[in-house]
């Protein structure tokens, strides 16, 4: 498949340049391309906690575009679905920590815990206060004892940073960021797997299918099912969900555009959400938006996590990412009287 790139090699540098050329200057890249590819915050001035988070890239706008006031200090990035190295991490460590400490926010993928768990080793040897919480998130495999992280991790950037510009320390913030993350539940479908630059494409979903429960570098879900349409897909995926919902409860829910679908296939989406029985337990939706990606994979994931008062004014609070959509609430269509229109009949 053709794809608007120069080179495998040179994809993430470049790309990270040409990102970089339309923020305004809020955020820069540390030196060290091609090895070394961090992210981070202009206007940092290492008075708050520093919320730093990464892995390969192919997700974006996650994680570089939720670099800015509000939300992540730094972020590390990887060649394409790949994780980023030790000495990445580290250097994205040293760059924005200060006396108040650093969380790491990670997702539950073995080179990722790996790499940066041994630069917060390597960074706490230096004397910095580092800690790290993982999130696993993907409900889809419930036997697996090792939980994919998803695009709830976006949950605990946005709450993570609130804490932070709100001046709470590390210990406060991890404490609440680690109290939450079991509380989120996200499953993920897609009726086409996605295109890795430079590599033949993994062609398992035949037509009129879709894979239910892969994960964000297309790697095999919990089954394929017959897709009919957008409300059958949805109704599946929502009672997936419905084994981590309290009926009394309120939720926030992430619509997450994978990659491939476009603005009229999401808003439909939407809408089935609308008309489902979960809709009167929603008090925020955020989105539907591309947020966590997997390139071009023709799908979308739904994440929920119950609403609190925390909860709610973190992910309202509102911080410098373009990224990051504003939460709503779903309400009804506004309908407008249609005007009349004269006809030579009627005058």
């Amino acid at each position: 498949m053709s794809q608007f790139i120069n080179s495998r090699n040179k994809l993430v540098t470049e790309a990270l340049n040409g990102f970089l050329r339309g923020q305004e200057g809020q955020v820069s890249r540390l030196d060290g391309f091609p090895h070394i590819k961090v992210v981070v915050r202009t206007d940092w001035k290492f008075d708050q906690v520093a919320i730093i988070s990464g892995g390969g890239s192919g997700h974006e706008p996650a994680h570089i575009g939720f670099v800015g006031k509000g939300m992540l200090t730094a972020a590390v990035c990887g060649e394409i679905f790949a994780s980023p190295s030790v000495e990445a991490v580290l250097a994205g460590i040293l760059a924005v920590t200060g006396e108040k400490g650093c969380l790491l926010i990670v997702k539950n993928y073995t080179g990722d815990r790996l790499n940066f768990g041994l630069a917060a080793e390597k960074a706490r040897a230096r004397g910095l206060n580092i800690k790290m919480v993982i999130v696993d998130d993907d409900i889809s495999l419930p036997e697996d004892v090792q939980a994919r992280g998803l695009a709830g991790t976006l949950f605990v950037h946005k709450i993570a940073g609130f804490l932070a510009e709100g001046g709470k320390s590390l210990d406060e913030i991890f404490d609440a960021t680690q109290s939450l993350i079991p509380l989120i539940a996200s499953i993920g479908v897609s009726i086409d797997n996605c295109t890795v630059p430079g590599t033949l494409k993994d062609e398992r979903i035949a037509e009129g299918m879709a894979e239910l429960g892969l994960g964000i570098h297309g790697e095999p879900g919990r089954e394929l099912i017959a897709f009919e349409n957008a409300g059958s897909i949805m109704k599946i995926i929502l009672s997936n969900l419905q084994s981590k919902i309290d009926n009394d409860q309120k939720y926030a829910l992430i619509l997450n555009n994978l990659g491939g679908c476009t603005p009229l296939e999401m808003a439909v989406l939407r809408e089935e959400i609308a008309k489902s029985d979960l809709v009167s337990q929603l008090s925020l939706i955020i989105g539907p938006e591309m947020l966590m990606t997997s390139l071009d994979m023709h799908g979308f994931s739904v994440s929920i996590l119950p609403s609190s008062k925390l909860v709610a004014e973190a992910l309202t609070f509102p911080v410098g990412p373009r990224a990051w959509p504003n939460p709503v609430p779903l309400i009804d269509p506004i309908i407008a009287d249609l005007p009349k229109i004269q006809t030579k009949e009627n005058g």
